[in-house]
């Protein structure tokens, strides 16, 4: 692959968001090189708008595509340029000031091998590492957690277990211990949340989908009903509730990383974010995206300051399940699509960096001339940073952590 350097619970798990931990000890060999790194991996449930996120301001077929939606340097809302071909939505600043001072990369057109559109499949071939939907119980990160150890075990006496609140998501289950932490207060559910999840008891349980879809027409009813969504597409008018979505996304980003701080505390964890489902009114330099991009950026800022003098040898992975259509749809949202992001940040990241084979944006460069096509395989970009960064042995990495991967190759040159 070519990559061109472009320089200068189950109610609580859908509801809201929670932070999930494994606790290890030390990988040996890190352990041998004197270091003692990190990683948080967050996931952002729903399907990330790779294009609105990080636009390809250097494409001559962008504007084309998007028309007065697309993200531009000399907008109303002028993108933050990170190369002389890519710039970053205004919602960053935090990204961005991280990126100039190389502790932060971006990976575009990246995807994982799933190709349909099913945030709950997308999110287990995700969260699995494997490509089949629901081919295991265990998830990658946990699996990485196992590999550190020579022998296959994970030393229980450096261990802790702490069972709080909400379902352990797929990605750190496994025969690792873990522990889980979930905030006191959970975010109400958007709009889409409720959508999906009526949507998910249809099929399950018809009874129960009748008593919801009843009890949120009620809710509808309320005086506060239009005015309460954390995630309004109105950023000059902002709901109340994004105060809080902000709030609560920093308690959660910032509690991740004071655990990952400690002395005695857990090396690798994973957090989890819904809501970035954006089929209606998405608003990418300011509307639903940017208020949740700027949600993600202050998580970001968060980690940052909580890791304290750990931030050096952090590496923070921020992936989803897929991206959205490369063009606006009829109510001014994007749908469910294949190419996206995956933000890394980190002190121990090689930044200021857009790692990319970029596909093009005609339509007959489009994957099934609809999406971004994705030409970065995003196990590869996993895979590296678990063997550069934790040290996880390669032939663990395509055989175990994600089996029947060896064409995905380990992306070397992440860390610094």
């Amino acid at each position: 692959m070519t990559f061109h350097r472009h320089l200068p619970n189950r109610r609580e798990a859908l509801l809201g968001a929670g932070a999930l931990f494994a606790w290890s000890q030390m990988p040996r060999l890190a352990r041998a090189e004197g270091r003692d790194p990190r990683l948080l991996v967050v996931v952002l449930r729903g399907a990330l708008d790779g294009l609105g996120a990080v636009a390809p301001v250097g494409d001559p077929d962008w504007v084309g595509l998007r028309g007065d939606r697309a993200l531009v340097l000399d907008g109303k809302t002028p993108a933050l340029p990170l190369d002389t071909f890519f710039a970053l939505n205004a919602a960053m600043p935090n990204l961005h000031r991280l990126y100039k001072a190389q502790q932060a990369s971006i990976v575009h057109a990246t995807a994982t091998p799933y190709r349909e559109r099913s945030h709950f499949d997308g999110q287990d071939v995700l969260e699995s590492g494997i490509t089949r939907p629901g081919a295991t119980d265990s998830g990658w990160l946990n699996r990485a957690l196992v590999a550190l150890e020579s022998d296959g075990q994970v030393d229980l006496r450096g261990s802790r277990a702490l069972g709080v609140g909400a379902v352990t998501p797929l990605v750190v289950r496994g025969r690792a211990p873990v522990m889980s932490w979930v905030p006191q207060k959970l975010l109400p559910a958007s709009d889409d949340t409720r959508g999906r999840l009526l949507d998910l008891y249809q099929h399950t349980d018809p009874k129960l989908a009748v008593a919801l879809e009843a009890r949120m027409r009620l809710a509808a009813l309320g005086p506060t009903a239009m005015s309460d969504d954390p995630m309004s597409e109105d950023a000059a008018l902002p709901a109340p509730g994004i105060a809080r979505v902000r709030a609560y996304a920093a308690e959660v980003a910032g509690a991740a990383a004071r655990f990952l701080a400690k002395a005695d505390g857990p090396r690798v964890g994973a957090v989890g974010f819904v809501g970035w489902d954006t089929h209606i009114n998405e608003g990418a330099a300011s509307g639903q995206l940017a208020n949740l991009l700027g949600v993600l950026d202050g998580g970001l800022a968060a980690i940052e300051t909580n890791m304290g003098d750990a931030w050096r040898e952090t590496v923070v992975v921020v992936v989803t399940e897929f991206g959205r259509t490369a063009r606006i749809n009829g109510t001014d949202g994007t749908d469910h699509g294949t190419g996206t992001v995956a933000f890394l940040a980190g002190g121990a990241v090689r930044g200021g960096r857009v790692v990319a084979d970029w596909p093009g944006l005609k339509t007959a460069q489009l994957h099934e001339e609809r999406d971004l096509k994705p030409t970065t395989d995003l196990r590869s970009v996993l895979k590296g940073l678990l063997r550069d960064h934790l040290r996880v042995e390669e032939g663990l990495l395509a055989s175990t952590v994600f089996p029947d991967s060896a064409q995905a190759v380990p992306m070397a040159g992440l860390v610094g």
